[in-house]
């Protein structure tokens, strides 16, 4: 480990720099000035800049009163302005890693961001990709710009390694400052001082031997996720036709002490994370003629559950003597898990995109999304920007059937279940509800 970098980790006089200030970056960014290091945040889009400067955050986890000490005392700095990084002794790429309609990896963001530092690389300075992506990416795409735009050498002149991000939008327990990471290096030494410098924020910090076993472990725990949500949602389609409760079932599997882990079926996936990681690897697994068949069933499976919904929807309102087309429809919940503004793709878009082009009528109410959009692709070809609706007594008079997709906390069920003639609830929020409304409830037994 170089000793002065090494040092000014211990002394936390080491300057951080974290560029993309979003779920990820935002967070870590404010982690590292709570544990004393001076932080520099950047961020291309000058709105977001200038919304921070002025001491508000976008970012639920992070709050308004926590940033502005921070801010007020130069602790934290956020800015647009690249040339930054040349004083920074570590800097963190947290930059979006979506895929393109054809469900292929979209590293844009993050060759942007590289090419960005490699100008202004100096010696000594650590680099750590923290971007959710295939295992190589690190080596394959960052390491080979740094290396030719600055004339420097990763392992000789610059530590390179990946540490991936563990970030869940809206959980009070687990943040940037206690959720434990992985970390590995290019080199022995690479991993030694990022490890270093991670673990002065207070958590954990696991070692593994490379960049790759260190995006591989990001993958493994979403794709977990991915092929368990999957099973319980190909179950819970079964037990529909079974007449059996599958929430019932879960429910009762996980009071077994050991050898299981509950799961529960829903609309779909959503988020940054399970609907694209699976496909990241799978896409890397070809390179090798190495076929994820276990795994693209998985996504292929979670994929299809806003199918199974919208068809929910119209067994209940066909059960009512009513058409889907033209039936007036609320989507409640947009969000992609309850209690939150994330809304990255959320199964809500596609059921609502599957109800417009089956001719039905679409409102969505939300209190956390005041805006979604929908549409621009092959399920619905107009690009649609919705506003949320507030739930009135005349809002659910005139609607035929109520679709619950995101089961916030702060909806008045028992309203909806007296108010209106049909609910389909894909997420279990009515189970112990009464009320005069049929109700189709996911995975459960059909009326």
């Amino acid at each position: 480990m170089n000793t002065s970098l090494s040092d000014k980790i211990t002394h936390r006089t080491a300057q951080v720099a974290v560029i993309g200030l979003g779920y990820v970056g935002l967070p870590l960014a404010l982690a590292f000035a709570k544990a004393e290091f001076p932080t520099v945040g950047l961020e291309i889009s000058e709105e977001k800049v200038a919304i921070l400067n002025s001491g508000h955050s976008y970012i639920e986890d992070v709050k308004d009163e926590e940033l502005i000490p921070y801010l007020q005392s130069g602790r934290l700095r956020v800015t647009t302005d690249y040339d930054i990084v040349r004083a920074c002794d570590a800097i963190f790429i947290c930059v979006p890693t979506p895929y393109t309609i054809q469900r292929t990896p979209d590293l844009s963001f993050i060759v942007s961001a590289t090419e960005g530092i490699a100008p202004r690389l100096q010696p000594q300075q650590l680099i750590v990709l923290q971007s959710t992506t295939y295992p190589g990416t690190t080596t394959e795409i960052v390491q080979p710009i740094l290396e030719r735009e600055s004339g420097l050498k990763a392992g000789r002149d610059f530590y390179l390694a990946f540490s991936p991000e563990r970030i869940d939008p809206g959980n009070p327990q687990w943040s940037a400052y206690n959720t434990p990471k992985v970390v590995g290096g290019l080199t022995y030494e690479a991993t030694t001082v990022a490890a270093a410098l991670l673990r002065q924020m207070g958590a954990p910090v696991y070692e593994v031997s490379s960049p790759a076993a260190a995006e591989m472990t990001k993958l493994l725990e979403n794709t977990f996720r991915s092929v368990n949500i999957a099973l319980v949602n190909e179950m819970a389609q079964l037990a529909e036709r079974m007449s059996i409760d599958i929430w019932e079932v879960v429910d009762a599997a996980k009071t077994k002490p050991f050898g299981f882990m509950p799961f529960h079926p829903g609309p779909g996936v959503g988020g940054h994370c399970i609907p694209i990681d699976p496909y990241y690897l799978l896409w890397k697994a070809r390179e090798y003629d190495f076929y994820t068949r276990f795994i693209e069933l998985a996504a292929e499976t979670n994929e299809a559950m806003p199918y199974h919904v919208v068809e929910l929807v119209a067994q209940g309102l066909s059960s009512l003597g009513k058409p889907l087309h033209s039936a007036r429809v609320l989507v409640l919940g947009v969000a992609f898990k309850p209690d939150i503004s994330d809304a990255r793709n959320s199964p809500a878009e596609r059921i609502i995109e599957l109800l417009l082009r089956r001719g039905a009528e679409v409102h969505y109410h939300d209190p956390f999304v005041p805006t979604f959009r929908v549409g621009g692709n092959v399920f619905h070809s107009e690009q649609i920007m919705l506003t949320s609706v507030a739930l009135t007594d005349d809002v659910l008079a005139e609607t035929d059937v109520v679709v619950i997709v995101t089961g916030h906390h702060n909806v008045d069920y028992c309203k909806l279940l007296t108010q209106t003639a049909l609910v389909v609830d894909s997420c279990n929020v009515t189970k112990k509800l009464i009320g005069t409304a049929q109700i189709l409830r996911l995975g459960a037994p059909l009326p």
